[in-house]
């Protein structure tokens, strides 16, 4: 079997270049505008079907659907995954897998290996998308990733759930899957609330972690957002990404000083880095609301 090897740029980075550690530097506190209007040209997303080959074995190999038994949304599979992601091993920040891919991961950490943000936004994503919910990692990465030497990105993972129509964020490092007035909200959203001191925002986590100590620690991250287009496991993949750039900031192309980032794309536009999984097929993806035209987000 070919394994899916989830390689986004900043994964790229990552593996190729220095340890993600967290040294994040206090946020500016500035709430990121970026544009609502679609560009002319989708990026075209792609995921795998839960029955596909890959996602089958993950799926039984770990018992997937009774570790969800009982739950009945979407929010609620992906926040019972989401521990336990968390709980396969201990976080190490100097520790790689072998090979980026959930099943591969997790034979690792069954052997006792620990590993780093990256590996538990692959696995996240790899186990939602067993469970029929397309998910992605997304790689953050803050304002000066060019220039710093170390400790410039964070990966986390976004799923759409389908009962609520929207991207959710998850962060299997530290279990923590962060609220808005008790509803999901994407990496974009967390910035901002976060930015405004919006009240009602906290996280739900089944650990110890505090969601005072998580958003100091995150908030600097939420500046640059890059993701894969090709999502599928199982199969060989091309390395292509598009990056989310806040309004009139410089498109990043070096990572951590010494890393080129390569094939990615770069928009300013919300609606094209976040299509409607659902309606992708059918080309409604990236088509706004009448009155999201010409708006900053």
């Amino acid at each position: 079997m070919i394994y899916k090897a989830i390689t986004g740029f900043a994964l790229l980075a990552a593996l190729t270049g220095p340890t993600l550690v967290a040294t994040a530097q206090p946020s500016s506190g500035k709430a990121l505008e970026f544009a609502l209007a679609p560009d002319d040209a989708p990026c075209l997303f792609q995921y795998s079907a839960a029955d596909e080959a890959y996602l089958v074995t993950l799926r039984e190999n770990y018992a997937l659907t009774d570790i969800v038994a009982g739950k009945t949304t979407d929010l609620e599979k992906a926040r019972t995954l989401c521990t336990w992601v968390h709980n396969r091993w201990v976080h190490d920040g100097h520790v790689r897998a072998k090979k980026p891919d959930p099943l591969s991961i997790l034979k690792e950490a069954d052997l006792g290996s620990n590993f780093q943000c990256i590996e538990y936004s692959i696995v996240l994503s790899g186990a939602l998308a067993a469970l029929g919910m397309p998910a992605r990692a997304v790689y953050l990465k803050t304002a000066d990733a060019e220039t710093r030497r170390e400790g410039a990105g964070h990966a986390v993972t976004e799923v759409w759930l389908r009962d609520q129509q929207k991207w959710a964020m998850l962060d299997g490092q530290w279990d923590a899957v962060p609220l808005l007035n008790n509803k999901p909200i994407n990496v974009v959203e967390l910035q901002k609330a976060l930015a405004t001191n919006a009240p009602g925002l906290r996280i739900e986590t089944a650990s110890n972690t505090r969601a005072k100590t998580y958003f100091n620690w995150v908030s600097p991250y939420l500046y640059y957002f890059d993701t894969v287009l090709d999502n599928r496991f199982g199969i060989k993949t091309q390395p292509t990404g598009v990056m989310l750039v806040p309004l009139g900031a410089k498109c990043p192309t070096v990572f951590q000083r010494d890393t080129p980032i390569r094939r990615m794309r770069y928009t300013n536009s919300v609606t094209t880095f976040y299509p409607r999984p659902v309606e992708m097929l059918s080309g409604e993806a990236n088509k706004p609301s009448l009155h999201d035209v010409g708006r900053a987000y």
